[in-house]
């Protein structure tokens, strides 16, 4: 873990615009399962047989139970050291943006300020009749529920498969990838497209790319440094090692 730490210290002191790329790896280590991995009542389906617009019109009540339970899992977690470690990055001006893969909030929670939710969130729903969106503060209660304006269903805000990404989500992460001198790339299996793309328009545009992650993953190829590890770890690591290179400048 050690060795490329200081290269990825001395990029992100040198960055005019880092931006932070996150997967479900980050999330895993609050706790909460990976998209297929989970377990208990729901090991028996599949997510590709729950998480999308087919499942819904067939039956809302069970693709909401899912989620209900989803949230839950979220609602009871605490982000981990990797979320406060990026956060505090954010507040020392050194990281412009989290751009995440990951519906589960917790980079809000642990502080960060600007986070563009490429596949939507838990904590919202959206009404298939009428379009109203709603914040959600805590697990949904009725299942499914309804829109108070139009009693339509609503739906979880999120991006099911077969879905376009919400247009403004991916238009934001692609003016930032473009204007990103170093990418951050954490938990992240590069597998999921079009997400996975992001770091890559960064690196075409001449951006340095770091990457932190338990295992190589299709992004490494394009990695200038891989540190291989739990973001959990690694990245207060980091925080401590840019602290050092600040000197008396605080993260």
């Amino acid at each position: 873990m050690d060795a490329p730490l200081p290269k990825a210290a001395e990029a992100l002191l040198r960055a005019r615009f880092c931006v932070v790329f996150t997967g479900a790896g980050v999330s895993a280590e609050s706790g909460i399962p990976t998209f297929r991995g989970a377990g208990g009542l729901w090991e028996r389906y599949r997510a590709e047989d729950l998480a999308t617009p087919e499942a819904f019109a067939r039956d809302p009540k069970l693709v909401w139970e899912w989620y209900r339970w989803r949230q839950t899992l979220a609602y009871n977690a605490r982000p981990n050291p990797a979320h406060y470690a990026i956060a505090q990055l954010e507040e020392a001006g050194l990281v412009k943006a989290v751009i995440t893969q990951n519906v589960d909030g917790l980079h809000q929670r642990a502080g960060s300020r600007r986070v563009v939710e490429l596949h939507g969130s838990l904590w919202r729903a959206r009404c298939v009749q009428c379009g109203a969106v709603y914040k959600l503060e805590k697990p949904v209660e009725e299942t499914p529920p309804r829109c108070p304006r139009c009693r339509g269903l609503l739906r979880p805000d999120v991006v099911w498969f077969g879905e376009p990404l919400p247009r403004e989500a991916w238009e934001e992460a692609v003016q930032l990838a473009s204007s990103a001198d170093v990418v951050l790339v954490v938990g992240t299996s590069g597998a999921v497209y079009p997400a996975a793309a992001i770091p890559q328009i960064a690196k075409r545009r001449g951006a340095a790319v770091v990457e932190v992650n338990v295992e190589k993953s299709a992004l490494t190829a394009i990695a200038d440094v891989f540190i291989r590890g739990k973001a959990g770890e690694v990245l207060p690591a980091l925080v401590e090692e840019v602290r050092r290179g600040l000197g008396t400048r605080r993260v």
